[in-house]
């Protein structure tokens, strides 16, 4: 028997590209046309932020939450899961993120999208690449449509826009709400680059520009 450290980590891959961006196209055809409503839901939402954002703070959180549980078991549990028996315990994460993006809107103060500092202007653009380019990545890299990812109904775009929005938001329990999408990028980012798919810089890149964006806020106080 070999040694653990003689394992990489594509010998622990479960699945090949064909069989996972196959999931994508049989998740997308399942749903279609929900991909319309939750398109101008997220443009919505950034209307909202835009505009009314301390108004508005309130509704903002409330339809990403409901997203989320959305995505975590319409996508995670009831899909992903049965080509990779890990996302089971990945999935109620998905859930949990829900559960405190309701309670941050619920808290007394609730959540306000006001910040104008550098990483706040960050966010739009990170909420632009989750809502407008991410489902066009699939084309750029030789996929069919069929398999693009769209947010509110695909992990990784619901996840980069989240952080995006979350860049823009203090009050409530917003520093609280930031790990479970950060961690899902992270897997996701690890995932596609054990298949050696060019896409694994993406969802890694988003997570990074979020924590980067984080620390500057922190040393500019």
């Amino acid at each position: 028997m070999s040694e653990w450290w003689t394992y990489r980590l594509e010998d622990f891959l479960l699945f090949s590209p064909r069989v996972y961006w196959r999931m994508f196209e049989l998740h997308n055809a399942a749903f279609w046309p929900l991909h319309l409503l939750t398109l101008a839901a997220g443009l919505a939402i950034v209307l909202l932020v835009l505009r009314r954002p301390r108004r508005h703070g309130l509704w903002v959180a409330l339809i990403l939450a409901a997203l989320f549980a959305f995505v975590g078991w319409s996508f995670l549990w009831s899909r992903y899961a049965a080509i990779n028996w890990a996302i089971a315990y990945v999935a109620p994460a998905f859930g949990l993120q829900a559960l405190l993006l309701a309670i941050g809107a619920a808290a007394r103060g609730g959540l306000a999208f006001d910040r104008q500092d550098m990483a706040g202007r960050l966010g739009l653009l990170i909420m632009a690449i989750g809502l407008v380019a991410y489902p066009l990545v699939a084309p750029l890299f030789g996929r069919p449509w069929a398999s693009a990812e769209v947010f509110g109904i695909a992990p990784d775009p619901t996840a980069i826009t989240t952080l995006g929005m979350l860049l823009a938001a203090h009050g409530g329990l917003t520093p609280l709400l930031f790990p479970i999408p950060l961690l899902w990028l992270l897997l996701s980012g690890l995932t596609l680059h054990t298949m050696g798919d060019p896409q694994a810089w993406l969802p890694l890149l988003a997570a990074g520009a979020t924590v980067a964006a984080l620390v500057l806020r922190r040393i500019a106080g």
